[in-house]
C-alpha cells in the first residue's frame, strides 16, 4: 500500500509536495542479518530486504530468516520476489522454514526465486519427503550468466545478476530504478488552467503552445528524483572486474568476511578483506560502501571498519536491523 504524505498546515508548493513523496518512495533496504558461516546471539546469518518502489524483494535467506523478518516488523507475506546468491547454508537454509510458514498463513499469490541450479530440486524434495504441500505456486528463474545479465525488467526496475568468484557458483546482483515520469506542478495548473488535454500532453514530455506562445514543460513539470541503484556482491573473492558491472552504484554492499590480518584465510576460503571491499567501492564509483558477512572471530568491527576508510571513507559496517533509504 502506498502510504499517504502528511504535511503541516499552510500552503505548500509542488516543488516540497513532489520531494516529499518522492522520498516516501525512495529505495529502503533493511539488514536482516549481517554475520558469515554460522548465527550468533548479535548477528545473525545472511539475509535483507529490499523495498524499491513498492517491489518487495529478500535477498539471500540465511537460517532463522523468517524470525528477523518477524524482529524488524517486515511483512514476509508481501514478499513478491526472493534472491538467492549461491547455496551455502547460511545464504539459503531459511528458505524452507520461511517457505511453509508462509503456506500455513494462508498464502496464495505466486512467489518468484532466482537463484543457482540446484535449489529448486532441494525444495521440491524436501516437501515431498516432509509433505509439505504449499498454498501457492512457487516460480524458479535458475541463474547461469557468466556477465552481467538482465534477470527482470518491469515498469518499476531493473534487475541484473552477474558472477562472482567463490567456491561454488555464486552471483551478485544489481537492482535499478527506473527514471520517472516528470509529474504536474499543481499550482501551475491552476495559474494556467490547464486542460485535461494539455497535462496529457506534459504528461507526454511535450510542450503547451498557445495561441503562437511556448510554455516549456520544464516550467508547467518538476522533474523526478534521480533513479537509484543498489548493488549487492555475495561472497566472493577479490574481483575488479564487478566494478564495471556495478559503475556508479548509490550504494554497494560487498562482503568483508576479513581483516587484513587475516589475508591468507581470506583468499584460501575465497572471501574479500574489508580493504578489498573498499578498493572495489573506490574503483567502481560508488556512493557508498556497506560492508557485512562477518567473521565470528571479530567481537568488534572497528578493525574492518578503519582499514576500509583508508581507502573509501564513505563505508559503514552494518548490524542487523540497520535501515538504509537511497
Amino acid at each position: 500500500m502506498l502510504l499517504k504524505p502528511k504535511f503541516l498546515s499552510g500552503q505548500i508548493d509542488g516543488p516540497v509536495i513532489a520531494a516529499k513523496i518522492n522520498r516516501i518512495l525512495s529505495v529502503k533496504l533493511t539488514i536482516l542479518g549481517s554475520g558469515s558461516a554460522v548465527p550468533t546471539l548479535l548477528r545473525n546469518v545472511t539475509a535483507q530486504y529490499l523495498n524499491l518502489d513498492e517491489r518487495r524483494i529478500l535477498i539471500d535467506c540465511g537460517e532463522g530468516t523468517q524470525i528477523q523478518l518477524r524482529r524488524f516488523k517486515v511483512k514476509f507475506q508481501r514478499l513478491q520476489y526472493i534472491f538467492i546468491s549461491h547455496l551455502h547454508g547460511d545464504h539459503f537454509l531459511g528458505i524452507f522454514g520461511l517457505l511453509s510458514s508462509m503456506s500455513l498463513t494462508g498464502r496464495t499469490n505466486p512467489l518468484t526465486i532466482y537463484c543457482p541450479r540446484g535449489l529448486k530440486e532441494l525444495i521440491e524434495l524436501q516437501f515431498k519427503i516432509s509433505g509439505v504441500h504449499l498454498s501457492y505456486e512457487l516460480i524458479f528463474f535458475e541463474l547461469n550468466c557468466n556477465t552481467k545479465e538482465l534477470i527482470i525488467e518491469d515498469n518499476v526496475m531493473e534487475v541484473y545478476a552477474f558472477p562472482v568468484k567463490h567456491r561454488v557458483n555464486t552471483y551478485g546482483f544489481l537492482f535499478c530504478q527506473k527514471e520517472k515520469e516528470r509529474s504536474i506542478d499543481k499550482l501551475q495548473i491552476t495559474k494556467h488552467r490547464l486542460t485535461i488535454q494539455e497535462i496529457h500532453q506534459l504528461k507526454a514530455g511535450e510542450d503547451i503552445i498557445r495561441n503562437g506562445q511556448t510554455i516549456p514543460n520544464s516550467v508547467l513539470t518538476i522533474a523526478p528524483v534521480q533513479p537509484k541503484k543498489y548493488a549487492y556482491s555475495s561472497d566472493t573473492a577479490f574481483l575488479p572486474k564487478i566494478c564495471e558491472w556495478i559503475e556508479g552504484a548509490d550504494l554497494l554492499y560487498h562482503e568483508a568476511t576479513f581483516a587484513d590480518k587475516d589475508s591468507v584465510r581470506a583468499k584460501s576460503t575465497m572471501h574479500s578483506t574489508a580493504k578489498q571491499a573498499a578498493t572495489i567501492a573506490r574503483d567502481a564509483h560508488v556512493k557508498k560502501l556497506l560492508l557485512g558477512h562477518f567473521s565470528a572471530r571479530y567481537k568488534n568491527t572497528d578493525i574492518l571498519l578503519n582499514e576500509a576508510r583508508i581507502i573509501f571513507p564513505n563505508t559503514f559496517c552494518v548490524t542487523d536491523g540497520d535501515d538504509f533509504i537511497l
